[in-house]
């Protein structure tokens, strides 16, 4: 096996390793026409050494106050780093603390190489999709993936509008002009999946943990290409064990999008992907199985985002085979013979932060993992996918730890075919 060593984050200047957030509670107030937030964000946190300086993620608010365990604080707010420093004669002690932050002004998504990022206006709402560094766009955090806490998120707005956020709905309050929604997601989230939508939507009921919200405009056909998720979730429940939350739900919004995005509990959909015929089906069950690869089970870095991708990537062929359309070896097959035609200088398990969402990372991820299929066989690669999901369930995990895992489940020595899939550069042939 190739063996584990520390490589620098491809985003060194997100996160704080001095601390870990155990659970978020934001208040949030929102004005969609001059599209002003003001918010008060609570963390409950636990130091792991002494500090006598934190650090948050947090864009270009104004930051009106920040306190210490109910004290106030010193703080400095610049490049995206909000910096702070306790008012006592020593250190922040090893345990528990709480940080509390007041900031207002006009959110704007974080600009990367993939485009804008994080919390972003519609032509009506507002959408909100972070992955991988979009979350100081809208709340000050611990922006990184192995950082994951509880969350309880309010947010008041006008009345008009229906606001969608991570976990359940556990009430809502109008008063005057104004609606404030509260949902609680009590398993643990990375920061980036952390999601707000707001819109004019209308909801439906479609199984019983399933939800769909969607303009009015494209009930008919949202209805039906999202209708066959229920029997998605039979079919990943089997393959990939029990869905790890209470409740899924699928936003289409009244905008195109570039692609689908995914959050905790969530996914997020353009008018574009919508045509009355199930056109883009294969997205629907890539966004579901996130549910299980990217929420549940986390990257610890970014470098293993195959882990997600490639996964998700695969469960679009697990579909199409359960649902009576091609094979997942059709699949395997047809992508094989087109990634040997590309150069041979990608290595899965560590693409570069600027290749985080090649194509490849996709494809070639779904391949290796048709490629263990092959030479498990289906009995022990699902009964691998299950165990993996089940003993990793809302945590953080490595290519290193599914490596040691899947090397459990063959009596061969496929050591090195399974470290050419994830660590080579090299395209290897399909088992």
């Amino acid at each position: 096996m190739v063996p584990s060593t520390p490589r620098p984050s491809y985003f060194p200047t997100h996160g704080d390793d001095g601390y870990r957030v155990e659970h978020y509670d934001l208040s949030l107030d929102y004005r969609v026409g001059p599209n002003r937030l003001g918010g008060v964000a609570r963390l409950s946190a636990r130091a792991l050494r002494p500090l006598t300086r934190l650090s948050l993620d947090l864009g270009p608010f104004r930051v009106d106050g920040v306190t210490v365990n109910g004290r106030p604080a010193r703080f400095l707010h610049r490049g995206g780093k909000l910096h702070v420093s306790p008012k006592t004669p020593e250190r922040l002690a090893p345990g528990p603390f709480v940080v509390e932050v007041r900031y207002a002004g006009n959110p704007r998504p974080v600009a990367s190489h993939w485009g804008e990022l994080g919390w972003e206006q519609l032509s009506d709402g507002v959408i909100v999709a972070s992955q991988p560094i979009g979350a100081p766009s809208w709340f000050p955090c611990n922006d990184r993936p192995d950082d994951k806490a509880a969350y309880r998120i309010s947010v008041t707005t006008a009345s008009p509008y229906t606001v969608i956020a991570n976990g359940e709905l556990v009430s809502r309050r109008r008063a005057s002009s104004s609606t404030t929604w509260v949902y609680e997601q009590p398993e643990p989230m990375a920061t980036y999946l952390a999601s707000v939508q707001i819109g004019r939507y209308q909801q439906a009921e479609l199984g019983a943990r399933v939800r769909l919200a969607f303009p009015a405009g494209l009930a008919g056909k949202a209805r039906n290409d999202f209708g066959r998720q229920s029997q998605m979730l039979t079919v990943f429940g089997e393959r990939f064990g029990a869905y790890p939350f209470g409740s899924y739900t699928a936003v289409v919004v009244d905008d195109e999008l570039e692609i689908p995005i995914e959050a905790q509990g969530m996914s997020i959909f353009g008018a574009n992907h919508v045509d009355g015929r199930r056109g883009e089906e294969r997205l629907v069950a890539h966004e579901l199985a996130h549910q299980w690869f990217g929420n549940s089970l986390t990257v610890a870095d970014w470098r293993d985002i195959w882990l997600h991708e490639g996964f998700a990537c695969y469960a679009e062929w697990i579909w199409s085979e359960a649902s009576g359309d091609e094979s997942a070896d059709h699949h395997a097959v047809r992508w094989h013979r087109r990634l040997s035609a590309l150069p041979q200088d990608f290595v899965l398990a560590d693409p570069g932060a600027r290749r985080l969402f090649d194509d490849r990372v996709y494809k070639r991820g779904a391949l290796a993992l048709h490629a263990f299929r092959r030479i498990l066989g289906d009995l022990a690669f699902f009964a691998l996918l299950r165990e993996w999901t089940t003993t990793n369930r809302h945590g953080n995990v490595t290519t290193d730890m599914f490596l040691d895992l899947a090397l459990q489940y063959t009596t061969h020595s496929f050591d090195g075919v399974f470290t050419a899939w994830l660590y080579g550069s090299r395209l290897p042939p399909l088992p």
